[in-house]
């Protein structure tokens, strides 16, 4: 068990390896930032400095709200995660009656909030909320309950029924993307729940055929007629001819996966410098923003940020070796699930291996609530080192218990 930690130890308690690679994220992000909309013939965000400005604000906030979520041990996590899963929904029920117009005309989604010239997304906001609930209601089962495939399956319904009012509200918003990133936390934490590889294997085979059953159907036109009684709307079928045929379609989807093809490629092994863009791709200060990076800095600058990602991501899986507290583990791969998500997913569909869906870079593309959002979660990973003690969970009467050497 861990062992108590006294005031002078405090700056040891302190995750100084993940608030560096947060910080270097926030650099090139930065940099990226100004060199896409410096380029941009129609920049809808001001001018390079405003936007940079902008930026580091956000990172200010989320550097606050890094600040306050360190102070929150396990226990007060604990009894504020249906809270904020409460605020959450609230806010995603909300936006739907108050949404922005203006992004709804460009984009078809009511996920957005406006206030004055300033758009904030309470998605974002749903996403650390929703961690913090599964990592409760997964602790709180297995303290309670012994694993058996018959409460395996408890478990994962009792999960499921937190996560249907997110996918349905987000379904009511339509935003499919950010449905997706939910998902992918929803089966992190699954997988490492103790949840019986006798039920995962069969459930992981499930959704891969309906996925590839899916994909089938959309090349086809009684296919395509089924989805779209189903819900999927025109511009989904459209990402995906333009993810099959980049350079074939007509779609503007195509259009911008086509530019940041050739952007990418164009900047080959070394890039062609800080803030010289010869090719134009739209919307490259947020979806499109490794486009940027791999044209200015080429493939060294590509692989030095996936190279941030993984210590990133490294240093977050050690910190739930080093703590040894299951809420907080559930907790990380959550936060590690849904950063993995975005990364992959986004630097993915630049490359032309997976189709657009909207998904930023963390800690690099434009965006306020996107980045305050990933600011939080890394708050919630920074509190475990930070409250370096063990607790136990007491199923008896829902309560923590801090345990001594």
């Amino acid at each position: 068990m861990a062992q108590e930690v006294t005031p002078e130890k405090k700056g040891n308690r302190i995750d100084y390896g993940i608030i560096l690679s947060v910080m270097l994220l926030a650099l090139v992000g930065m940099v990226a930032i100004y060199m896409a909309v410096s380029h941009d013939t129609s920049p809808t965000i001001g001018t390079p400095r405003h936007a940079m400005i902008m930026q580091a604000v956000w990172y200010v906030i989320g550097g606050v709200g890094i600040f306050i979520v360190m102070q929150f041990d396990a226990e007060q996590l604990w009894r504020v995660a249906p809270l904020l899963y409460a605020l959450g929904i609230g806010l995603l029920v909300l936006v739907l009656v108050k949404y922005d117009p203006q992004v709804f005309n460009n984009t078809g989604a009511k996920s957005w909030f406006r206030m004055g010239s300033i758009t904030f997304q309470p998605s974002e906001v749903m996403k650390p909320a929703y961690i913090l609930m599964m990592a409760r209601v997964v602790s709180q089962h297995n303290a309670r309950f012994r694993h058996t495939t018959l409460n395996d399956w408890r478990l994962l319904g009792e999960m499921l029924l937190w996560t249907l009012p997110v996918l349905v509200l987000l379904k009511l918003q339509n935003d499919f993307g950010t449905s997706l990133v939910f998902a992918a936390i929803y089966a992190g934490v699954v997988l490492v729940s103790g949840v019986t590889w006798k039920i995962i294997i069969p459930v992981g085979a499930g959704v891969g055929v309906v996925g590839a059953g899916a994909l089938t159907m959309v090349t086809t036109d009684w296919g395509r007629a089924i989805l779209d009684k189903l819900g999927f709307k025109a511009y989904q079928f459209a990402r995906i001819d333009s993810w099959r045929n980049p350079s074939g379609a007509a779609s503007s989807d195509s259009y911008q996966l086509w530019q940041s093809m050739k952007a990418i490629g164009s900047g080959e092994m070394t890039g062609r410098g800080f803030n010289n863009l010869k090719v134009t791709v739209p919307v490259r200060e947020s979806d499109m923003i490794f486009s940027v990076i791999g044209e200015a800095f080429g493939f060294l600058g590509c692989a030095i940020v996936i190279l941030l990602f993984f210590l990133l991501i490294y240093q977050m899986i050690r910190v739930i070796f080093d703590t040894k507290n299951e809420f907080y583990a559930y907790i990380t791969t959550g936060v590690i699930m849904m950063i993995l998500f975005h990364i992959f997913e986004n630097i993915g569909m630049n490359i032309g291996l997976l189709p657009l869906t909207g998904i930023p870079l963390p800690f690099i593309s434009q965006g306020g609530s996107f980045l305050l959002a990933n600011m939080l979660s890394v708050g919630m990973v920074l509190s475990m080192r930070f409250h370096h003690q063990s607790y136990m969970f007491s199923g008896d009467n829902d309560s923590f218990q801090k345990q001594g050497v």
